[in-house]
Formats: C-alpha cells, sequence, structure tokens
C-alpha cells in the first residue's frame, strides 16, 4: 500500500535524516587507506548510541541473512549492495558505498544507549516495531586517490541519482524516473542494475512504490504530493547483471566495479525536497 505522508511524519524524517546526514559527513574524514573497514560500523553504531537513534537494519530480514546483524552496509570496489562491514583494511584506491537506515526515538520508549547491538535476534522488535521518522541513505566515498576509471564512475553515478530525482515531480511517472537514469548511464558506457531498486519510505523502511532505476518515461505509477521515496541507483563499469557471494552481499557478475548513492526525499507541490541532503547538493 501507498501512503501519502501527513507534515507531522516528514517532520520525523527530517530529524532522522539530519542525524545520517551527519554521520556521512563525518565518515568523509574517517575513511582513508590503511583504516579497518569495521571502523566505519563501530562508527556508526557510536553515534546511534549517543543520538539514541535506532540502527534499522539490525534485525531486519534481508532474505539472505535472517536477521541482518549490522547497521551498515559497506560494500568494496565490485561489490553492488547489501555486504557485510568486516575486518579489512582499506587501501589506497579503493571505492566503498556505506548505507545505513536510521530511526530517531523521541517518545523515550527505547534508551538505545542500553540495547545490545551485537544481539540482532534482540534487535529484531525494536526494527519490527519502530514507527517514528525513517531516514536512508547511501554514499560512496574514494580512498585516498582513486583512479581515472574509479572517478568517472562516481561522477556518472551522482549525475544518474540528481537527474532521477528531478523527475520527481507531481504528476510525472516512476518510469520517467529510471529513462533518465538508464540514458544517461548507457550513454556513456555503463550499466544499470536492475535487480535492485529505490522504494518508499515510512513507517517501515520498505514500503510501496518500488522505485527501478531504468524503463520507459511516462509508464508506471503517477507520482504525487506527500510520497517519500529513495533513489538509490546501482551502477557498474560492466554489465548490469549481479550475483550474491555471502557476506560480500551482491556483487558484480563480471567482476567490475559498482557505485551507489542514494538519497530519501519528499515529492512536493514544488519539486522534490531531499531529506537526506549533506548541504548544498553536487557539491559533495
Amino acid at each position: 500500500m501507498i501512503t501519502l505522508k501527513s507534515q507531522r511524519e516528514i517532520e520525523q524524517m527530517e530529524r532522522s535524516s539530519k542525524i545520517l546526514a551527519d554521520i556521512h559527513i563525518g565518515l568523509r574524514e574517517l575513511i582513508k587507506p590503511g583504516i579497518d573497514m569495521w571502523e566505519i560500523e563501530e562508527y556508526v553504531r557510536k553515534v546511534c548510541k549517543e543520538k539514541n537513534v535506532l540502527p534499522l537494519q539490525i534485525g531486519v530480514d534481508e532474505g539472505n541473512y535472517n536477521p541482518f546483524p549490522y547497521a551498515t552496509c559497506c560494500c568494496l570496489n565490485d561489490e553492488v549492495a547489501h555486504a557485510f562491514p568486516r575486518h579489512q583494511i582499506l587501501k589506497e584506491g579503493d571505492l566503498i558505498k556505506v548505507d545505513m537506515v536510521l530511526g530517531l526515538v523521541e517518545d523515550g520508549s527505547v534508551d538505545v544507549s542500553k540495547l545490545n547491538f551485537d544481539d540482532a535476534k534482540s534487535m529484531v522488535k525494536y526494527q519490527e516495531e519502530f514507527r517514528g521518522g525513517v531516514a536512508d541513505s547511501c554514499w560512496a566515498y574514494a580512498v585516498g586517490e582513486v583512479s581515472d576509471e574509479v572517478k568517472n564512475l562516481m561522477d556518472v553515478t551522482r549525475e544518474c541519482l540528481y537527474l532521477g530525482i528531478e523527475q520527481a515531480k507531481v504528476g510525472n511517472r516512476i518510469g520517467d524516473i529510471g529513462a533518465a537514469i538508464q540514458e544517461y548511464a548507457e550513454s556513456r558506457g555503463y550499466g544499470v542494475v536492475r535487480d535492485l531498486v529505490g522504494h518508499g519510505v515510512g513507517p517501515t523502511m520498505h514500503e510501496e512504490p518500488m522505485v527501478p532505476h531504468y524503463g520507459r518515461a511516462g509508464r508506471g505509477l503517477r507520482l504525487r504530493e506527500g510520497m517519500v521515496l529513495t533513489i538509490e541507483p546501482m551502477i557498474n563499469t560492466g554489465g548490469w547483471e549481479i550475483d550474491h557471494d555471502g557476506e560480500r552481499g551482491y556483487v558484480t557478475f563480471d567482476g567490475s566495479l559498482s557505485c551507489q548513492y542514494e538519497h530519501q526525499f519528499v515529492i512536493t507541490k514544488d519539486g522534490p525536497v531531499i531529506l537526506t541532503s549533506q548541504g548544498e547538493e553536487r557539491t559533495y
């Protein structure tokens, strides 16, 4: 079922999204050659406990792993999505994508600082029962100096994100979003992942409608004021096909590099408003 969000619900998501965006800003300084990938997970958990924010990915039924045991998904190089954060040293030239879903607890019902994030089974009820402001965003980070191949992939993927968001206007259709992303990416020789898509958000992390990053303009569900969506294009230097590889999550089938950026936004009568913004768009 598709729900149009009230002003109260949107304001709740704005507050959660501000915390999530601040975490991504903090990761800009943390992520560098020589750090252990696990430090990213630790940093996110630390902020969640300080801000009374639930890391809503812990405890979710991800399909391949139930319950999912981590606050983040950390995808390295050819890893596309849902990869586990792990003890692995990041190297100069790596491309890492960090995805998370957070929920700010504002009613005093949970003291997040006292929760055991290492016990995913105990976190299931908090994940399933949370009905506040959900925030969802993935961002890509270059580790030190990266190759032109990585830079170009990041640039194209980020532009795909914003081209898709620009199509999220009242009266347009879901297909307009996917068509804009697919046309831009494929015109530059990249593959657009089809098996994983954007989605509605709130009151839980994954809601209707699904938002493919490919498609035909003028087709699909018509967009309405009050919808809150994510657009999260996963763009590959090679083909679009992906496979599942255990704790590495989804990986490109041909071993090519993959990049992802994701924003959450609300559709207003004046156009899309990005909730998970980290600052002046297209400058970071």
